[in-house]
């Protein structure tokens, strides 16, 4: 089931919005109960599992789960947002020069309201591979975006840290 009905997806997005009302066991208990529903293998429960799977600590599971979404042909709407997961998994598993591969290839393959996510993701990546300036530059480049005022001068400096890596 590439697309799981509406009541489904209402069903998962509150138990996330509840996310803090669990300790984590139980939570991921809920996840694994909600996803048992779906066919074994579907791509939008390993995305899921993956999901509560990181968020309670856990990313090597997190980190199969995430293969077997991508595997499986996760749907566009979720692609996305799991890269950037996946790609933040990878980083705390000590994983960061993979990360950093996985986000730039990211950050050219389009663009959506998720580009300064995975620029932000990017950036801690960098700093785990001895990369700070162009992290820095990264980061600031697109904060400068969401400021009320100095947005060109701070954009200019971020591409001046940027043209200094290159």
């Amino acid at each position: 089931m590439i697309n799981p009905v509406p009541e489904w997806e209402r069903r998962m997005a509150d138990l996330w919005a509840a996310f803090d009302d669990h300790e984590p066991e139980a939570f991921l208990a809920e996840v694994e109960e909600l996803t048992g529903e779906l066919p074994p293998g579907d791509a939008v429960g390993e995305y899921e599992l993956a999901s509560a799977h990181d968020s309670i600590g856990n990313e090597a599971a997190a980190a199969e789960h995430y293969q077997r979404a991508f595997a499986a042909g996760l749907p566009e709407s979720r692609r996305r947002q799991a890269t950037i997961q996946y790609a933040s998994t990878l980083r705390n598993l000590g994983r960061a020069d993979e990360s950093v591969a996985l986000l730039t290839a990211e950050r050219e393959a389009g663009s959506d309201d998720l580009d300064d996510a995975v620029t932000a993701f990017l950036a801690l990546a960098l700093t785990d591979v001895g990369r700070e300036r162009e992290a820095a530059g990264l980061a600031l480049g697109a904060l400068s975006r969401h400021l009320p005022r100095y947005n060109r001068s701070l954009s200019n400096y971020a591409k001046a840290l940027l043209d200094i890596q290159a």
